[in-house]
């Protein structure tokens, strides 16, 4: 088992939207959307069985019959969320030109990024739960969506690289560079909001890309030289 805890309204809630007769493919995605909700809120360790069937307003061996292993529940969640993620960004790639510039591309890349931390903070609870509590729905998460995606920035850096474009030659660092710049940023302002830069997130992603693709040096600078206060 989970963890032993109560139901609460919340799971009630759940419960009665998905009341009613479904088709096992509803009655399926029912318990994925409830497990998300409920491991998002208490975590892993926080959450029964008892719970997610009641949540999804089913009994346990109704859960137990479309998913009769936690492995292969957390394995839909895991593709749940991935779909969600592909639905967001091939949405928004929409408005991405096929000829775009580096800049037109690292902007739409970086706004996607923060919008992904503000808009499903849900999301990120789940994962940080499963990260924090060393579950294995990290694991699956991250070879299943974070190594894809980030392998999908290589692709580009590689094909800049090749045409002359990037001076450097390491396609990976490059890529995380970037990626995690921008991703700590969006993950800093929706655990401290108060604290975010007093910025749009389209001139925030602007300057991040500005210094990705031209460093913070002055021109006639150097590196090698520092200066420290007396």
């Amino acid at each position: 088992m989970l963890a032993d805890a109560s139901p609460e309204g919340q799971a009630g809630a759940v419960q009665a939207k998905h009341k009613g007769r479904m088709t096992a493919a509803e009655r399926r995605a029912a318990i994925v959307e409830a497990a998300i909700q409920r491991f998002a809120l208490h975590g892993f360790r926080g959450t029964t069985t008892r719970e997610l069937a009641a949540a999804a307003g089913v009994s346990e061996p109704v859960l137990y019959q479309h998913f009769a292993t936690k492995r292969e529940l957390y394995t839909a969640i895991v593709d749940h969320l991935i779909a969600q993620t592909h639905a967001r960004f091939d949405e928004r790639a929409r408005s991405l030109a096929p000829n775009c510039t580096d800049r037109e591309f690292f902007q739409w890349l970086g706004e996607a990024i923060i919008s992904y931390y503000s808009d499903t903070p849900e999301q990120i609870r789940l994962l940080l739960f499963s990260a924090l509590e060393g579950h294995e729905l990290a694991e699956l998460w991250y070879q299943k969506a974070t190594v894809e995606f980030i392998r999908w920035v290589e692709q580009y850096v590689e094909r800049r690289v090749a045409e002359g474009a990037f001076a450097m030659k390491e396609p990976e660092v490059v890529a995380r560079a970037f990626i995690f710049m921008v991703a700590h940023y969006g993950f800093s302002a929706l655990l401290f909001p108060e604290h975010r830069l007093k910025l749009e997130n389209s001139e925030i992603v602007a300057k991040f890309v500005d210094i990705f693709l031209n460093g913070i040096l002055a021109k006639g600078s150097t590196s090698g030289a520092i200066h420290a206060g007396k």
